[in-house]
């Protein structure tokens, strides 16, 4: 989860990608572990802390 957030935060990688890297295997699974643990989806987290 923490490497998920570090390159939705840092990089400008595609959220699959990102899900394949950081072992979650699909964007679906990154997104359910991201609704359970932080109530929202990656993609809204990186409109929030991501690069500018």
């Amino acid at each position: 989860m923490e490497a998920a957030f570090s390159l939705l935060e840092t990089t400008g990688l595609a959220v699959g990608e990102i899900a394949r890297a950081c072992g979650f295997g699909t964007p679906e699974t990154m997104n359910r572990a991201f609704r359970r643990r932080l109530n929202t989806t990656p993609g809204n987290h990186r409109d929030r802390f991501g690069p500018a």
